[in-house]
């Protein structure tokens, strides 16, 4: 089979880097004009597809931006949402309902503690005024 029957597309292995310099002149080397000239023009292809594409990119892009401003998404309100999503995931969790009732019980009996030590301090010291030796 010779080259006009391979096509232009052959399955010869690109050489790697670093791999002699020499066989790959060499198979360049072996490229007639006509078939240079066709890779030269799907290389200016290919790169003008490249460069459409890259286009068409950036335009959609922008149109994704104008629409989110349109609804009011920003990426401030974003990271608001995400956050208030994630507290939300946070306090749904089974272990996050433990721990908030063991720190309420926690906070009812501390109250508790402070306000009988409260009322202790005030009996002792309506005690002392009332006492002989304040008076």
């Amino acid at each position: 089979m010779d080259r006009s029957e391979q096509g232009l597309l052959r399955t010869d292995p690109v050489p790697e880097e670093g791999e002699d310099v020499a066989a790959t002149i060499s198979a360049i080397e072996t490229l007639s004009e006509e078939e240079r000239e066709e890779l030269r023009r799907e290389l200016a292809k290919e790169e003008e597809e490249i460069q459409t594409l890259s286009q068409v990119l950036a335009a959609k892009e922008k149109h994704l931006t104008e629409i989110k401003q349109k609804l009011g998404i920003n990426s401030l309100q974003k990271r608001k949402q995400n956050i208030a999503k994630g507290w939300q995931d946070v306090t749904a969790t089974s272990a996050f309902k433990k721990t908030s009732e063991t720190l309420s019980q926690a906070g009812q009996k501390a109250s508790a503690a402070f306000s009988s030590v409260g009322s202790v301090i005030t009996k002792k010291l309506e005690d002392v005024k009332n006492s002989p030796t304040f008076k």
